[in-house]
């Protein structure tokens, strides 16, 4: 569905933040983005979104295609239309706005009618219990859980094919998390939604994922199944703070860099 390939970032036409980033992401599938603040994954997202223009940033090599054809010069309404919605980090709602009227701001685009639009409005409050009983609320008083909860509602209001997902567990307690995978999960086995998600929790996403890109300094220094990288002794190490004797402390920092080698 997705195929990024050898793309290069540069922000004010001065600043490398991209350094011939790879990855593909299959129809149908969970794939995840991970590394530390700063590694490049949200950047990664919106060059395949187009919003970097926003922030004085572009593509300045390599290509983006959506199922076979090039889409990084295309605006980010037009990847909208074309079914593939980015869920920022941070959520950025409307707040505003009522819980519901954010819903349905997502719909904006669609042209089958208000009947379609008010079913999957319905629906959208199946996966999301709690949004219907708050869609009366000014979503600017909300949780963050109902907040994100919000934002990828929003998102599946306009009928993706795949959703950008970042940062999904930014600032939520540890149940709430695990909630949003569920519904993550969810999405993908009975609506056939396409996720590439953005995530520093590296331990949760790459229980959900089917596949996982590691970025380090705006590379991908590892890649490979989901299963495969859990139980890959560096990845076990640097990002899920653990080691072959148990959780590694700060006494262990020079052992540490000796072995980041194989980042390099």
């Amino acid at each position: 569905m997705l195929s990024v390939n050898n793309i290069e970032v540069i922000y004010n036409h001065v600043i490398l933040v991209l350094k011939g980033v790879s990855l593909t992401v299959p129809e149908g599938s969970v794939v995840a983005l991970l590394g530390g603040n700063g590694a490049g994954k949200t950047t990664t997202l919106k060059a395949i979104s187009n919003l970097l223009r926003a922030e004085r940033g572009e593509v300045t090599k390599g290509s983006i295609e959506h199922l076979g054809e090039a889409v990084h010069q295309l605006s980010p309404n037009d990847l909208v239309r074309r079914g593939v919605i980015q869920v920022m980090e941070g959520r950025h709602i409307f707040g505003h706005l009522t819980v519901e009227e954010n819903l349905l701001t997502g719909a904006f685009t669609r042209k089958d009618g208000a009947a379609a639009i008010r079913a999957d409005l319905e629906k959208v409050y199946g996966y999301f219990p709690r949004l219907k009983e708050r869609r009366k609320s000014q979503a600017g008083y909300t949780s963050g859980g109902e907040q994100q909860m919000c934002a990828i509602g929003r998102a599946l209001m306009s009928r993706p094919r795949m959703i950008l997902l970042d940062e999904p567990s930014m600032g939520l307690a540890p149940q709430l998390v695990e909630q949003i995978f569920e519904t993550v999960r969810t999405l993908n086995e009975r609506e056939r939604v396409t996720f590439l998600l953005a995530e520093q929790n590296t331990n949760v996403a790459l229980r959900y994922a089917t596949y996982g890109y590691i970025l380090e300094s705006g590379r991908v220094v590892l890649d490979g199944d989901a299963q495969a990288l859990r139980s890959n002794e560096d990845v076990k190490e640097f990002y899920l703070g653990l080691s072959g004797s148990g959780r590694k402390s700060y006494r262990d920092v020079k052992h540490y860099k000796r072995r980041k080698r194989w980042l390099s």
